[in-house]
């Protein structure tokens, strides 16, 4: 772990985790940056209709915005237990709706509808892209991305709206979201085959979508000192892009007593029951299959779960100095304290006294300080894929993440050093 002359640690992982951020503005696209960088690393892609083979070596699975990558080290058993480090690649915001032509009074507009729990007011006033998957007629896939101003959806002035200042900003998710593009009449068709001119794509190829917006606003660092990251996705994908950090470099590593396992599943945001999602089989087949193609049978299987582990990796609550009523009063994240332990005794989070000895012991192997947090007993606490992948496939689970502020904003605020943090201690849990 190195720091620079200032005193900071290495702000190489910041500055490439700005640049994968600012790849990745939809699930698919994150998917496509990580299995490239994991590409660059030695693994490759196997099909999930293909017969697998137990070879020694780093593979991945695609399936929409879900990636599920792993690597068997030479000698490994069929009862060789993983270590893995779960995240998601999807973000609140807002999506484009099937018909998505609309406009009135002499402006276009592109109809959305609301994905998640955005903080709606975040969205507003801000030039925003369109990024995501075009379905062709064949089947196959393309991914686009118009990164620069297209879209914006805009406030409404204080002139016709006094109370706003007295009430506070009250918005429909229906009426007042849609976001314009444009003057002139809507055409059916127009926005699709705007897309595939933007994607080089043949006039009427395009059969389907998921489309969604994003800010083109880039990440930055912030403060006097630069010793913060704005940027948007951190929820989640600062998670994902150290988990593939972390998984390349075990990888590299000599002695592997674990197969070390990225999992990054989309649709968290809403409940992940999706067949790319933490509560679909997708996880427990990808490590079912991996047993059996190295001779295995439900035995191995059995005993290769039982000693599993999984860190499931999310942001959580910094405590925000403008509110600090809201936050447990013994428990305060600070930004640049190093990664957080993220504790619910009632299974919002699947972390337990065992949990916290093996994320202990990472951060000690890491040289990493850490944190804990646990919500305001007058406060709901959030949940993650955690409580699912334990309960779904019977694997220990430890939730765990870095502290930020304006969690669901368009645009979120962590420390600058945090995301170097987690993947040092992901790294060495991963090494085991």
């Amino acid at each position: 772990m190195s720091t620079s002359a200032s005193g900071r640690f290495d702000r190489g992982h910041t500055d490439d985790l700005m640049a994968f951020l600012a790849d990745a503005p939809s699930p698919y696209h994150a998917v496509a940056v990580a299995a490239a960088r994991l590409g660059k690393a030695g693994f490759r892609q196997v099909g999930e209709t293909d017969v697998w083979d137990g070879s020694a070596g780093g593979k991945y699975v695609i399936r929409g915005g879900a990636l599920i990558a792993w690597y068997v080290p030479e000698g490994a058993d069929a009862h060789t237990p993983f270590r893995i480090v779960g995240a998601h690649t999807d973000s609140p915001n807002l999506r484009v709706k099937p018909q998505p032509d609309a406009g009135s009074h002499g402006w276009r507009q592109i109809a959305v509808e609301v994905y998640g729990g955005p903080l709606l007011n975040s969205w507003l006033d801000r030039d925003l892209g369109i990024s995501g998957r075009l379905t062709l007629r064949d089947g196959s896939h393309r991914l686009v991305s118009v990164d620069r101003p297209l879209l914006r959806v805009p406030q409404l002035a204080i002139h016709l709206d006094r109370t706003v200042t007295s009430d506070g900003l009250k918005l429909d998710k229906q009426r007042h979201m849609q976001p314009i593009w444009g003057l002139g009449d809507a055409h059916e068709g127009d926005l699709v085959q705007f897309l595939e001119e933007e994607a080089g794509i043949d006039e009427g190829e395009v059969a389907g979508w998921d489309l969604m917006t994003h800010s083109i606003e880039p990440p930055a660092y912030l403060g006097r000192d630069n010793e913060l990251l704005a940027g948007p996705r951190l929820d989640n994908l600062l998670s994902v892009h150290a988990a593939t950090a972390a998984l390349a470099a075990a990888a590299a590593s000599p002695d592997l007593s674990y197969i070390p396992v990225l999992a990054a599943f989309d649709h968290e945001e809403n409940g992940s029951q999706a067949d790319s999602g933490a509560d679909g089989p997708l996880l427990g087949t990808v490590l079912e299959r991996s047993v059996f193609a190295r001779g295995g049978g439900y035995e191995d299987r059995a005993r290769a779960f039982a000693a599993t582990v999984c860190l499931s990796s999310d942001v959580g609550h910094a405590v925000h100095p403008n509110y600090p009523e809201r936050h447990d009063p013994t428990h305060h994240p600070r930004p640049n304290g190093g990664p957080i332990l993220k504790v619910n005794v009632n299974q919002r989070y699947a972390t337990d006294g065992s949990g916290r000895a093996v994320f202990a012991a990472a951060c000690e192997r890491a040289g990493s300080p850490w944190q804990s947090f646990v919500s305001n007993n007058a406060m709901p606490c959030g949940t993650t894929i955690g409580p699912i992948t334990a309960a779904r496939h019977g694997i220990r689970t430890v939730d765990i993440g870095v502290a930020c502020l304006s969690m669901h904003s368009a645009r979120e605020l962590c420390g600058a050093d945090d995301p170097y943090l987690l993947a040092n201690v992901l790294t060495a849990f991963l090494e085991g």
